[in-house]
């Protein structure tokens, strides 16, 4: 009986001593309790929401063929004067010259086959209406009448998605959230037949609005044109930005380069109402003002209410997919493992790096922006936007948008360049070795 109780007295000791330890673990690392009704809803949600922002993400207009196909008669330059439009057409060649990319897990197989074998033309218009009728196309959908193109929208993917060039340089597989940074958005929107939404809302002759678009060049845009006007800094440099990077956003308060334009759900709503030209609801009365925004005031832009709402109830499961992208994680090979492990000793220290861009999520929990004498750069950009300030842009995936360069312009063209400003702004004192170092732990993020 004795040898019974010592037995039941251990277990019951064993047990209390498992609980307890249980209770002191990180939620993080418990046993996953069972599973209960709202735990299957909360999970079923969020696989509906992830599947239907993806599709958003990848393939929704928001009705933006009003503006691309209608207004700017886009879709006619496409499909050339031999298919129903006007001019040449443009070929896949020309296509991907202005960097558009296409889905290969789209491409029809006769013409994935054709291409294996040197037997599409590159040069025909008509394959590229091939491409827009399967939706092979990155970011662009063909609305088609028959065999004849007789509309275009873009989508969310046309400046933040790319491919991974498998297949050849431009064509393979997805990779959602990527900048498109070999894409000539000004080239692109060149090519329409009518330019005259844009020299009326910015009050310019055709040929001044074919200038700024020309400034532009691969893989920038400038988002508050449309705003205040401004297309070209007092350097007499584009005022146009680099696309910024759609992954690794979980957790990252801000999403553009300038600070004051609101979350990553605000952005979704400004860009598919604004840029885009989508049909929509979006309201914000910082566009009224006349003196700081007043092609913004002039058009009406704080309060845009189209007569469909095409947008709104759409934003969740964008905002929901675009926080789910991960930023890409550096590939094996491409740093110096011994070098990027000191560096981040440097990081986190004599460089200072680490006070802004706060690990894991390498930028600012918070309002994470800083006015330009804080980091030591001119205003022009920061005073475009509401509240005069940068950006912390968070560093997961950095070289996954090296391309076009650092910062919101591009002007530094490499992480050497990056690591001397900050070294000289904040008189750092970094060695050679240090800066080495530095680089290489930033590659390795």
């Amino acid at each position: 009986m004795r040898h019974r109780f010592l037995i039941a007295a251990v277990a019951l000791l064993s047990a209390a001593t498992a609980s307890f330890a249980a209770r002191q673990q990180p939620p993080s690392r418990r046993t996953a309790a069972p599973t209960t009704a709202q735990d299957t809803e909360i999970q079923q949600n969020a696989t509906s929401m992830l599947e239907e922002g993806r599709r958003i993400f990848r393939y929704d207009t928001f009705g933006d063929e009003a503006f691309w196909g209608d207004a700017l008669k886009l879709h006619r330059a496409i499909a050339g004067e031999k298919h129903g439009g006007v001019g040449p057409g443009v070929s896949p060649k020309m296509a991907l010259s202005v960097g558009l990319k296409v889905d290969v897990d789209s491409v029809p197989a006769p013409i994935v086959e054709g291409l294996k074998a040197g037997k599409v033309d590159l040069n025909d218009p008509a394959n590229t209406l091939a491409l827009l009728k399967a939706n092979a196309v990155v970011g662009i959908t063909g609305r088609f009448e028959g065999d004849s193109l007789s509309a275009l929208g873009v989508q969310c993917a046309f400046c933040h998605s790319t491919v991974d060039d498998s297949f050849v340089p431009g064509i393979g597989h997805r990779l959602d959230g990527h900048p498109n940074r070999d894409l000539n958005v000004g080239a692109i929107i060149s090519l329409a037949p009518d330019l005259s939404p844009f020299v009326n809302l910015l009050g310019v002759d055709e040929g001044t609005v074919k200038k700024v678009l020309a400034s532009w060049g691969p893989g920038k845009f400038d988002a508050e044109l449309n705003l205040d006007g401004k297309a070209f800094r007092p350097d007499g440099k584009p005022a146009a930005t680099l696309i910024p990077p759609a992954y690794g956003l979980a957790g990252v308060n801000l999403h553009t380069w300038t600070g004051g334009w609101g979350t990553v759900s605000y952005w979704n709503a400004y860009v598919a109402n604004l840029e885009m030209q989508g049909q929509g609801v979006f309201w914000d009365p910082r566009l009224a003002d006349a003196a700081k925004y007043p092609v913004a005031a002039k058009a009406g832009f704080a309060n845009k209410r189209s007569k469909s709402d095409m947008i709104t109830g759409k934003l969740a499961a964008l905002h929901f997919y675009q926080l789910a992208i991960p930023a890409p994680r550096a590939r094996a090979g491409s740093f110096d493992r011994s070098r990027a492990t000191r560096g981040q000793a440097v990081f986190e220290g004599k460089a200072q790096c680490a006070t802004c861009h706060v690990p894991p999520l390498f930028t600012e929990p918070g309002w994470n922006v800083h006015k330009p004498a804080e980091i030591g750069i001119d205003d022009f950009q920061s005073e475009r936007s509401p509240d005069r300030t940068y950006r912390t842009a968070p560093l997961r995936g950095l070289m996954s948008h090296a391309k076009g360069g650092f910062y919101h312009d591009g002007r530094f063209a490499d992480l050497r360049a990056v690591v001397d400003h900050y070294d000289q702004f904040l008189k750092l004192g970094l060695s050679e070795d240090e800066k080495h170092d530095l680089i290489e732990y930033l590659k390795s993020l």
